[in-house]
């Protein structure tokens, strides 16, 4: 059998489409289906993936009958899969357990934009429920730049929970925290904690800007100054901000009066 028969066959056991196994790979779909027609080979690092995909080894892949590659090309595969596993600089690994198409685990790290996409993603470009890289998206991401739900980075943006150098999101925790919950060194958001807080409703902080202002320097519609000598807020009464929040934003959930007051004075 041709090495475009077996590949042919070897997806539909698998139960993939030629779109499917473009995305394992990260080709396109025409490659995959000139391959299939026996216009073209697959690259070296793509037999592998195969051969991992397919749980068969290249040499299975390659050898066949007429119109085969030749013999040269299986020897070389085997030689540079040996390398490419140990040489260090770029390693790929990917479960052949998949979840709704996507594999459980998809490892790809090494030079350049080596893309990783799973239930759990490692790789400079990640993707998945759990996603960790360099640029990572997901449920739960880690990154230099990190974007999901949850998401923790030098960048961390995420929808509910942001933890970075510079974070964004819901609850937001950084050196510079834009949300609307947030508490850093500069914190900008709706109720803000910090040393620079600005706020549009509660800002807590060395310098705090918002109509219920909290600090050192204030600035806003109700001020309340800190005078400690120890910079502890114990100079402030908690129940007079408590009640400065609710007579300004009546409303106010207690939860979140509690959160911007249970660190002053009595």
């Amino acid at each position: 059998m041709q090495f475009h028969d077996k590949l042919q066959k070897l997806r539909k056991e698998k139960g993939l489409s030629q779109e499917g196994l473009a995305e394992l790979l990260d080709v396109s779909r025409q490659a995959v289906s000139k391959w299939e027609s026996g216009l073209a080979y697959p690259e070296t690092d793509k037999l592998i993936a195969l051969s991992e995909i397919f749980g068969v080894t290249v040499d299975s892949l390659l050898k066949g009958g007429g119109g085969e590659p030749p013999p040269s090309m299986a020897a070389e595969a085997a030689s540079r899969e040996a390398h490419w596993r140990t040489r260090g600089s770029i390693y790929e690994y990917k479960s052949k357990r998949t979840f709704y198409g996507l594999p459980l685990v998809h490892i790809h790290i090494g030079f350049g934009a080596k893309k990783a996409k799973g239930i759990l993603a490692v790789g400079n470009l990640a993707q998945g429920v759990l996603a960790i890289g360099l640029l990572s998206t997901g449920l739960l991401s880690f990154g230099l730049l990190s974007l999901g739900v949850i998401g923790f980075g030098v960048l961390g943006i995420g929808l509910l929970l942001a933890i970075g150098s510079i974070s964004v999101g819901t609850f937001s925790i950084g050196a510079v925290a834009l949300g609307i919950y947030t508490i850093g060194a500069v914190s900008v958001g709706v109720y803000s904690i910090g040393a620079v807080a600005a706020a549009s409703r509660v800002a807590v902080g060395d310098r705090a800007y918002a109509p219920v202002a909290v600090g050192r320097v204030v600035k806003g519609v109700w001020e309340f100054l800190d005078t400690s000598a120890e910079r502890d807020f114990s100079a402030v009464s908690a129940e007079d901000v408590k009640r400065a929040i609710q007579i300004e934003f009546p409303g106010t959930r207690d939860w979140i009066v509690t959160w911007m007051t249970w660190f002053l004075g009595p």
